[in-house]
């Protein structure tokens, strides 16, 4: 039962469900009351106790009814058909065809199969090319190779008999096949496919943004969401933090003044950690078009965990995005955002000149100031007047630029001016650096 339920556990996770440790011994203790008699009882009674959200709980679901089912395709009739009737003489080849005599049920071959695959591992499967490998070595364990033997010798004779156990031996060998195969694809289902995808996002997540296909979009959907929760589970919430060794003299006295000053309960120092406050001000630009779709996206994940954050984007001329990103699916959002706000020449001066005469009152020495953008301002007046009224008024300016620094200061570029006004200023190439980046900007707020 406790390896049934570990692999159920292990297979929740991959799929995206935050099981924790207590979690998973709640559900021992759950499945060990209800059993597994009842499969509608024990269904319910898991997803009452691992699943947190509505979204989990229809992933639970779908891998309950996976996981604890036999594979689809054994109940397919067009498998093959299980021999029956007579028998080698051979004890090992015997016992493999009486697993597969369709007179006697398919009970004994379904549990020695899971048994042979969960002693070769097939749990670790990750990619859809190992399939076949482990359907050879469930074979193996189960002891195919006498019968293969054998029927390999029966094929060069041509009397009848032999044909006839040629035949019954092929029978049973197509069965077990198919049905290690069966039981592998669905274990690949559970566990390898999504290893499979997991490993194809951090590949996508570690790609230079300008490079990302259609397909890797959808990947960064699913982990830009993770890494913004991530950010917001870290930074967002308001603590208080015990400073080790730092004794509060006072409050102890004053807390132990009825134990004639004996100090029986301490009391330390703490210090608050501000929730942070982010002003996202975004360049939605062409001349970063291969990047504005992944910036919206990581915006759009933003405004889904983080409370205090507002969010500008300009070409030429600043707007508020907030209520679009808040309000729209994604698609709609970035459509609408890009129609609206994306056309024009780019004028970074002109976006500083609309934050200060529109949306001053947002930031004060709480506020980090996220800047996304390449920098170029299309030759126009770059306002370094009000960039540093801004990064004076800031509790941080951190500047992500899309180009490396090999092209800052080149053409209209107006990065290194604007480099020793920030606070911070990173080169920021894929989603990867863009989580770190970020990170880092609001450990200010430690």
């Amino acid at each position: 039962m406790e390896g049934s339920l570990a692999g159920f556990v292990r297979a929740l996770r991959l799929a995206g469900v935050q099981a924790s440790t207590a979690e998973t011994i709640d559900a021992a203790h759950a499945m060990a009351l209800v059993g597994f008699a009842d499969r509608a009882s024990l269904k319910a009674s898991l997803g009452v106790v691992l699943a947190k959200s509505a979204e989990e709980k229809s992933i639970h679901d779908r891998i309950f009814d996976l996981y604890f089912s036999l594979p689809v395709s054994i109940n397919n009739e067009a498998q093959p058909q299980a021999p029956s009737g007579e028998r080698t003489g051979d004890p090992v080849i015997d016992a493999l065809l009486d697993l597969t005599d369709g007179r006697k049920g398919r009970d004994a071959l379904d549990a020695a199969i899971r048994q042979a695959a969960a002693r070769i591992g097939v749990d670790e499967i990750r990619f859809s090319s190992q399939a076949t490998f482990f359907v050879r070595q469930i074979l193996a364990e189960l002891g195919i190779a006498p019968l293969e033997a054998r029927l390999l010798g029966l094929l060069s004779e041509t009397s009848a008999k032999a044909q006839a156990q040629a035949k019954l031996l092929s029978a049973a060998r197509d069965l077990l096949q198919h049905q290690a195969r069966a039981l592998v694809e669905q274990r690949f289902e559970l566990f390898g496919k999504p290893a499979t995808e997991n490993f194809m996002t951090e590949v996508a997540v570690r790609r230079p943004i300008g490079r990302m296909g259609p397909p890797d979009i959808e990947r960064m959907k699913v982990a830009v969401a993770r890494m913004a929760k991530r950010l917001s589970a870290k930074h967002s919430q308001r603590r208080r933090i015990r400073l080790q060794g730092q004794l509060d003299f006072r409050r102890t006295l004053r807390a132990n003044a009825g134990h004639d000053g004996v100090p029986i309960h301490l009391s330390f120092k703490h210090k608050r950690r501000d929730k942070p406050r982010l002003v996202v001000v975004c360049d939605v630009s062409g001349s970063v078009a291969a990047h504005v779709r992944f910036l919206l996206l990581f915006l759009y994940a933003l405004h889904g965990t983080v409370t205090d954050l507002r969010s500008f984007g300009f070409s030429h001329r600043l707007q508020d995005v907030a209520a679009p990103l808040e309000t729209l699916p994604f698609d709609d959002a970035m459509a609408l955002i890009l129609r609206e706000v994306g056309g024009g020449a780019t004028d970074y001066g002109q976006a500083w000149v609309d934050l200060r005469n529109q949306h001053w009152d947002c930031i004060d020495r709480r506020t980090t100031v996220l800047v996304l953008g390449d920098g170029r301002s299309n030759q126009t007046n770059p306002r370094l007047d009000i960039f540093a009224e801004l990064t004076e008024r800031a509790k941080r300016v951190v500047w992500l630029c899309n180009e490396p620094p090999v092209r800052w200061g080149s053409g209209d570029s107006c990065m290194l001016q604007y480099r020793p006004l920030c606070t911070h200023v990173t080169h920021c190439a894929s989603a990867s650096d863009l989580e770190r980046a970020i990170d880092e900007a609001l450990q200010a707020y430690a």
